[in-house]
């Protein structure tokens, strides 16, 4: 367990907090680039602070303090113009690297003054790839966007899904690297909660945890399997800081704020043989369902779904001082102690863990992939089984989803 202070130490995710501070030298994706085909600006929070995300129309996004300088506009609420964003209040308008381009009033009463000068608008940098556009709120020089490898695989069709999540973003991460929790959480979830008392799932016969330059990677062997299984071989990735990757989808965890995450979901998968090759001209964004509209209950229909209800049942912060870990929560200590390192690293003028400062190092980034020829190899439509015939992650796909994942695959897809 955690003492109280270090609890607060990890989860505090503001600006000018230790982990904050940390947590800001990292790119974080924050929206589904296919957003914005349907409207220009998005309000958003990340860490504490509320933004605005943008796209021009020249096709540049930036990310801006939420408040116009001049008094306080919604700037959510601007208009797009061909460079930058103009608040819709009195027009002052802004490019992405914050600088004032134009004051109507003052520029047209006052032009000597050349007051849009003085003024600047706190911006981000923002970078897009697969699919995601992504924010670095950290000090300068950034670092590289880490553009990892499954974002480039071939052949695939791909979604991202996002909700909102009343927690705080840590105990969603702790997740990444808790194997054991599958057999209960989802495995015999189902049983349960299709009113049968078993039998039960199999059980995990052993675990085990590494550490590796992105991140950590969890193993298991259950009891029917053996030593040779890619599961032990390989495991799975708990990728540094903020996400589980598992083969066929991410889960980023963002921090909204300090009780708050926004869940990034990235999913692929595999067109049949068949259908290749295979090219998706834009990656659909939709808004996954976390409480069920008639009941208000929280879902538990679908994987990620049910490990909501195990993060948001913590409350909005969990109080690590009360929990009693058991040795299944090796990798847990383990990802604590290493961001308590980064704290200290940071302190000492060093980069924390897996920042990447070489542009040719963080181009398609490898990662352990326990089915590494499913995805690359692919197989013939009559081949795939009838489990990859599920979209088993989240409820409330759109059917207009549904239907461009249907005509991708070539069958019916149950979501």
């Amino acid at each position: 367990m955690l003492s109280e202070s270090q609890n607060r130490l990890l989860t505090q995710t503001g600006a000018g907090t230790p982990m904050g501070d940390l947590l800001r030298r990292y790119w974080w994706p924050i929206a589904g680039a296919s957003e914005f085909d349907e409207a220009p600006t998005k309000p958003v929070r990340l860490m504490g602070e509320n933004l605005v995300l943008y796209r021009d129309r020249g096709g540049t996004y930036g990310l801006l303090d939420r408040h116009c300088p001049h008094r306080r506009a919604d700037l959510s609420f601007g208009f797009a113009e061909e460079c930058g964003l103009r608040c819709a209040y009195h027009g002052w308008h802004f490019d992405a690297q914050g600088r004032c381009l134009e004051q109507p009033y003052d520029d047209t009463a006052h032009p000597e003054a050349k007051l849009k000068d003085q003024v600047r608008v706190k911006a981000y940098p923002v970078e897009e790839c697969g699919g995601l556009l992504w924010a670095y709120l950290g000090p300068q020089p950034a670092p590289c966007l880490p553009r990892w490898e499954f974002f480039f695989w071939k052949n695939g069709f791909r979604q991202i899904v996002l909700s909102e999540l009343p927690c705080n973003w840590l105990q969603c991460q702790e997740n990444s690297i808790d194997p054991v929790h599958t057999e209960w959480q989802h495995r015999n979830w189902e049983i349960r909660h299709a009113g049968k008392d078993g039998p039960y799932s199999e059980t995990h016969r052993k675990v085990g945890f590494e550490e590796f330059d992105y991140g950590f990677t969890y193993k298991r062997v259950m009891e029917a399997g053996t030593d040779t299984d890619p599961l032990w071989t390989i495991g799975r990735v708990c990728l540094w800081p903020y996400a589980l990757f598992t083969g066929s989808h991410v889960e980023f965890r963002v921090p909204v704020d300090d009780e708050n995450t926004l869940s990034v979901g990235w999913f692929f998968a595999r067109v049949p043989k068949e259908s290749e090759p295979y090219e998706q001209n834009s990656i659909p964004t939709w808004q996954g369902p976390v409480r069920d509209e008639k009941t208000g209950r929280l879902i538990g229909s679908h994987i990620m779904n049910q490990d909501f209800i195990a993060w948001i049942g913590q409350g909005a912060l969990a109080d690590r001082s009360k929990e009693f870990l058991g040795a299944s929560d090796l990798g847990v200590a383990m990802i604590r102690r290493r961001f308590l390192a980064d704290l200290d690293a940071i302190a000492a003028g060093r980069d924390p863990k897996a920042i990447i400062r070489d542009a040719a190092t963080a181009k398609n980034v490898a990662l352990p992939v326990a089915e590494r020829a499913e995805f690359m190899d692919g197989a013939n439509r009559a081949d795939i089984s009838p489990r990859k015939r599920v979209f088993p992650f989240q409820a409330g796909m759109p059917d207009a989803v549904k239907h461009a994942f249907e005509e991708a695959m070539g069958f019916p897809i149950k979501a």
